[in-house]
């Protein structure tokens, strides 16, 4: 997934759309040159209705595939391409714009599809060379031929050396990001098992005192004469002083080195268990409704911390905007494990649903809207898909949906 927002490539072509409209009526009314009114015009009302039908898509999702973006970029050049044609061909002066497309190409698609329009834009630079419409400049007009071929020469190489340059530095800046953003969680991970260990080690050294005196008080029971007679209660406290005892031995353990120390629980999990624990860590007197469909033998996961995080901002929300109760169901199918978490709140707002999963959208000024934006990453990086609706009851719906394969079921 690239981090193209389908938005920004309609506002950029908004652009492009009202200034090739001024640029047509400059060339027509100032400067009294005659153009192929109808068939420019009939191209820019086609951008006009990809812009609206790209509107339509963004509505669905902010974000849009390689192959798509490579198609809106093909697009713009074609579109270019023949406006060029029909005024004047390569020695329009708005011919520099074929650049566009392509660094754009270069710096967020992958090598092969810039290299693809990179060759597009050069074989419509050498036909719009000999086949345009000419644009009538007077008879003291006139452009040599070498000068016509350096143009062509200059725009060709131009287009190459573009392609290149920014492919190089955003294909750097990018592994230079990815590799910030694993040296951050790396000493993030690594700040909390330091500070777990510390912890450890405190709770080791300040239960120890404690236990001391309970094994004090215990030896003492066990040597008063009235307690030795009744056998149940010297059963009782032999079993206190080995509780006791199981105690003091894993505080050893934590104090020795409690790094080490792993719950099984998270090598494998199944899915409705992380639910209820985030669910019991957010829960403020609200009910929990489990669907498991089908409802016998859950398979388990792999642990990651990734689904742990976005599950567990994603039932807070729930929580927090629910009236009583939040439902989540649980659907595994043949191919993938579809998720939706549901409250009996009032709904997403109309005014924010189709911005949600964007940073700084919140529902309420208390919060900052950052953490759906996180939880929203951290699931897409992994593979899967977010989607944020209404149910025919106007309650809030979010679904996630995983392929099988990531969760190694």
């Amino acid at each position: 997934m690239n981090t193209i927002l389908l938005g920004n490539l309609i506002k950029i072509r908004w652009i492009a759309i009202f200034g090739q409209v001024l640029a047509v009526i400059f060339v027509s009314f100032v400067l009294k040159i005659q153009i192929p009114y109808f068939e420019i015009l009939s191209i820019i009302l086609l951008s006009v209705a990809v812009n609206f039908y790209s509107y339509y898509e963004e509505r669905k999702n902010k974000t849009i595939s390689n192959l798509k973006a490579f198609s809106y970029l093909l697009y713009d050049t074609l579109q270019l391409g023949f406006l060029l044609f029909l005024t004047g061909g390569i020695i329009n002066p708005f011919s520099i714009l074929i650049l566009a497309p392509v660094i754009t190409s270069a710096s967020y698609l992958p090598a092969l599809m810039t290299v693809i329009l990179s060759t597009i834009s050069i074989l419509i630079i050498i036909l719009l060379n000999f086949y345009f419409i000419p644009l009538d400049l007077g008879p003291k007009f006139y452009l040599p031929e070498i000068y016509s071929f350096g143009l062509i020469s200059a725009l060709i190489i131009t287009v190459i050396f573009i392609a290149i340059y920014a492919y190089l530095f955003a294909s750097s800046s990018r592994k230079i990001s990815n590799a910030l953003s694993i040296s951050k969680l790396q000493i993030l991970n690594q700040k909390k098992m330091t500070e777990v260990g510390s912890l450890s080690a405190a709770a080791a050294h300040e239960l120890g005192t404690p236990l001391n005196t309970i094994f004090l008080v215990l030896n003492d029971l066990l040597k008063e004469k009235k307690l030795i007679e009744d056998q149940n209660i010297v059963k009782d406290i032999i079993l206190l002083k080995s509780q006791a005892e199981r105690c003091k031995e894993i505080l050893k353990r934590f104090s020795k080195n409690p790094l080490n120390l792993k719950d099984k629980f998270l090598d494998k999990v199944k899915i409705s268990d992380l639910i209820k624990i985030n669910f019991d860590k957010f829960n403020k007197n609200k009910k929990l409704i489990l669907e498991i469909i089908p409802s016998v033998s859950e398979p388990e996961i792999i642990y990651k911390d990734e689904i742990m995080y976005a599950l567990g901002n994603i039932i807070q929300n729930a929580i927090f905007y629910s009236v009583t109760t939040t439902k989540v169901e649980l659907n595994y199918q043949k191919s993938n494990v579809n998720i939706i978490i549901s409250d009996d709140g009032s709904g997403f707002s109309k005014d924010i649903i189709d911005k949600l999963g964007e940073p700084y959208i919140s529902k309420n000024k208390n919060g900052m809207g950052l953490g759906i934006f996180i939880a929203k990453n951290l699931i897409e990086n992994m593979g899967g898909n977010l989607k944020f609706y209404n149910s025919k009851d106007n309650n809030a719906n979010v679904e996630i949906i995983f392929d099988n394969s990531i969760l190694n079921i």
